[in-house]
């Protein structure tokens, strides 16, 4: 009658390693009467060969072996990734305290002595299945408790960010629509006040040629006033106020492009006017800093794209951000930077310009690719493999919460299905490349 078990396909697999043939065939038939897969080999060469091939749940191994003894073999099963977390026990008919804990110095798990009784076998193995299986499953777990950690990371930065855009696009929203209603009535009445004044002024004219010699009192009163000055410089007054008017409603349509982050629709957008909108609201960052720092210079490389199927405020946000972190690159550091040849703080040539350069390109029928590079201090690997993770952040306390980044890695590559990546080494300065196709 067979008293073996039948062998389970979800049976553990066990492989038994000893030189002396009885011994083999004696731990197998016991292993193999309980339900376990059990693999053979009768010397340390093969025993790393299976051990590699089918990967064991347990290995038994015996320590004197002709070839490679057992130590031997378990310090080169742990040197290999793949068999380094197999649970090895010895068995061996030495018995001295010596080889016992040589044997769980060089990573074996447990010990058995030779001759070996059947229920001793069975328990040290069921034993240390066990242990290994809940190992497995505090591994898994393990694995599971980062996943979730990372998706709430992920998913408490993306409420925080769309709460912080959605209360700014209001805010936003509301300043530009304020004043929207006061510049437009001042540059509305700018051409007439123009009109006006080059009559009165034709008036004027036309009087001083009637009445060339005025009485004292008129001319006292021209000289006052530098008549002749003010007729000059009334001009040029007008064509400020007219120039003003025109920078205060660029920069209410560029409130009102950055204000888009409240729509949730996809609609086909200028990539450029929003380059422009993000650069209009980043400008008084842009400008000197007293004497630490000159103005940074910014250079468009911009290729004629077509429009682009987007999320237009989520993408101006992406620009905000990247442009922002250039410019924190650019200000914050110590490079010697000078904008003005001769300056006494740039006696030379290796001065260098803070540049921030932006480029617009189509790189096939159906993306189009967006660089922005800086020649600030860049960046080292360790920092770039961290760069996109929510709430790092390179910035002091308080300036910063590190979500910019993983935002817009998240927009591009989740929301856009485009891709987001950073080139930078340190002393050279760094390189961001979004590309995004056509349609969505």
């Amino acid at each position: 009658m067979n008293d073996y078990l039948p062998v389970d396909s979800q049976a553990e697999k066990i492989l038994v390693v000893d030189d002396t043939a009885y011994n083999l065939r004696l731990a197998a038939g016991i292993l193999q009467r309980k339900g376990y897969e059990v693999f053979q080999a009768l010397d340390g060469f093969t025993a790393l060969t299976k051990a590699a091939e089918i990967l064991p749940d347990l290995i038994l191994l015996d320590i004197k072996m002709r070839g490679i003894d057992g130590y031997e073999v378990c310090q080169k099963l742990k040197e290999n990734p793949q068999t380094a977390d197999i649970p090895v026990i010895f068995i061996s008919g030495l018995d001295e305290l010596g080889d016992k804990v040589k044997a769980f110095s060089c990573g074996g798990v447990d010990y058995i002595t030779k001759p070996f009784q059947p229920v001793e076998v069975l328990l040290r193995v069921e034993n240390q299945l066990n242990l290994r299986s809940l190992q497995r499953t505090l591994k898994e777990k393990n694995l599971l408790l980062e996943e979730t950690l990372q998706e709430l990371k992920q998913t408490q930065s993306q409420l925080i960010h769309t709460e912080k855009m959605a209360s700014l696009g209001q805010f936003v929203a509301g300043i530009a629509h304020e004043i929207n209603n006061p510049a437009n009535f001042i540059q509305g009445n700018i051409s007439h006040l123009r009109s006006y004044t080059s009559e009165l002024l034709d008036l004027l004219n036309l009087y001083q040629a009637a009445l060339p010699n005025p009485p004292q009192h008129i001319q006292d009163f021209a000289a006052d006033i530098d008549l002749i000055f003010l007729m000059e410089d009334l001009a040029k007054i007008l064509d400020s106020m007219k120039f003003g008017s025109e920078r205060i409603k660029n920069i209410v349509n560029s409130l009102r492009n950055f204000s888009r982050l409240g729509e949730a629709k996809l609609k086909k957008v200028d990539l450029h006017e929003g380059l422009e909108s993000s650069l209009m609201m980043l400008q008084h960052r842009l400008e000197p800093e007293g004497s630490d720092r000159p103005k940074i210079q910014v250079i468009k490389h911009y290729q004629k794209i077509p429009q682009v199927e987007c999320y237009a405020g989520e993408i101006n946000q992406v620009f905000i951000n990247i442009l922002t972190n250039a410019i924190d690159a650019l200000t914050q550091t110590n490079l010697n930077l000078s904008l003005i040849d001769g300056n006494p703080s740039c006696p030379n040539s290796e001065c260098i310009i803070p540049t921030i350069e932006i480029s617009t390109e189509l790189i096939d029928p159906d993306q189009v690719q967006i660089t922005i590079a800086d020649n600030g201090p860049g960046m080292t690997e360790k920092v770039k493999k961290q760069l996109f993770d929510p709430f790092f952040t390179t910035k002091p306390v308080g300036s910063g919460r590190g979500l910019g980044l993983s935002i817009s890695y998240q927009t591009v590559v989740e929301g856009h299905q485009g891709h987001l990546c950073c080139r930078s080494t340190p002393g050279e300065g760094t390189n961001f490349k979004i590309i995004l196709p056509l349609k969505q």
